[in-house]
């Protein structure tokens, strides 16, 4: 660790080939699913290169290691229990009709069609691409007043279908 500690890059690579089955093995016993443990063993190894400069050589290499690993460990399964505090398992999945949670977006579609071409480019240009009313109306070679009209007669038009 003193090696890798000076930027020594084939001590680097050494001290890891021979972390990474150790720290794995040390993971894999307290994280039973097998891609969280890859998951952790990864984040540990590069927790333990983070805090390389943290390291004391007079002091031993194993406890500061695994003190490390543990805190990473412990971050996932404090992570893994959060999310499972607002999962909830249900027995039956509940039927709910697939149309359901399109048909807000349906109806506004069939609305927008039902639309005249002038009202649809109106509320296109403006609403759906952001342009002002003044681009707007250059756009479709029209008054700005006659924008207006269109916008104020598409949303009319639209509340009215969407009410039915």
């Amino acid at each position: 660790m003193q090696l890798v500690q000076q930027g020594d890059q084939p001590a680097f690579r050494v001290l890891f080939e021979e972390l990474g089955p150790m720290i794995a093995r040390f993971v894999r016993r307290r994280v039973t699913d097998t891609a969280e443990a890859e998951d952790v063993v990864q984040e540990a190894l590069i927790a333990v290169f983070k805090s390389r400069h943290t390291y004391q050589p007079e002091r031993p290499f194993e406890p500061w290691l695994f003190a490390i690993v543990r805190n990473v460990v412990s971050r996932s399964l404090g992570a893994t229990f959060e999310r499972m505090g607002w999962q909830e398992t249900v027995a039956e999945l509940p039927e709910v009709a697939a149309e359901s949670y399109f048909s807000p977006a349906i109806e506004l579609r069939r609305a927008f069609e039902q639309l005249s071409p002038s009202q649809r480019e109106a509320v296109r240009l403006t609403k759906l691409e952001g342009r002002s009313i003044e681009e707007a109306s250059r756009m479709a070679g029209t008054t700005v007043a006659s924008m207006k009209v269109r916008i104020h007669r598409a949303y009319q038009a639209l509340k009215e279908s969407l009410r039915r």
